[in-house]
């Protein structure tokens, strides 16, 4: 069975492309600065808290119906604008967020009927595990355990009232639950469908899965909490 990969809810079957995954098992770089200090040997090293964008290529070849099929291509990979879900079969519980800003350059094969290219997406750097998609139930006093890189997730607190929530050490105040509220700790906003929350809690910082046990509990008026982990790793 040929490999395949999805971009902005579109497979590359659907285009006819033959796909090779060789070059999807890249890591990226961690963003670090060097300083040399003289009388000093070797060098130093500045970690900035954060690993750069990495580039994912897939091979492809088109073997038949090359011309109708290359402008399909183009319209698909060019016409998607900003960082789309890339999934591929090489790495079936994984997905990426990635761009495909090209080039894209196809070298032609017997009279003009196929060709092939090299198809290049600029990536954020995380592999988003999918089994961390899916809200987990959480047991006041019990825990979630962390075996990748720290995770800023999504919960979901239900109650009414004032209440505290506390994830890995980190406390927010709840200051009057009315059903429930989202913490999204990656964009650090509360919200309540379409509704912002923000004044309803009190978090100077927002909580993060860190590697290993993270302990979730709560008190006052806060019934149930469900956490979207948003696993990863590189």
């Amino acid at each position: 069975m040929r490999g395949h990969f999805l971009f902005d809810g579109r497979s590359s079957r659907d285009f006819g492309l033959i796909v090779s995954g060789e070059q999807t098992f890249n890591a990226p770089e961690r963003d670090v600065e060097t300083v040399e200090i003289p009388g000093r040997d070797g060098e130093l090293t500045i970690g900035r808290g954060r690993f750069k964008p990495v580039t994912v290529s897939y091979p492809v070849f088109i073997r038949s119906g090359f011309r109708e099929r290359a402008a399909a291509v183009r319209a698909w990979l060019m016409g998607a604008d900003g960082f789309r879900r890339l999934e591929d079969s090489y790495h079936p519980d994984e997905y990426r967020l990635a761009r495909f800003a090209g080039p894209l350059d196809f070298t032609m094969r017997f009279l003009n009927y196929s060709g092939e290219a090299s198809l290049a997406f600029t990536c954020q750097p995380q592999r988003w595990r999918k089994d961390g998609e899916f809200p987990l139930p959480c047991q006041n006093g019990g825990s979630l355990y962390n075996g990748g890189f720290p995770a800023r997730p999504l919960i979901k607190v239900s109650g009414t009232g004032a209440g505290t929530l506390s994830v890995g050490g980190v406390a927010v105040s709840l200051l009057s639950l009315d059903g429930y509220v989202m913490l999204d700790c990656d964009t650090q906003n509360a919200y309540q469908g379409t509704v912002n929350k923000n004044g309803t809690i009190s978090a100077p910082e927002f909580p993060v899965l860190q590697p290993g046990e993270n302990v979730v509990s709560w008190t006052g008026g806060v019934t149930s909490v469900e956490i979207t982990p948003r696993w990863w790793t590189v």
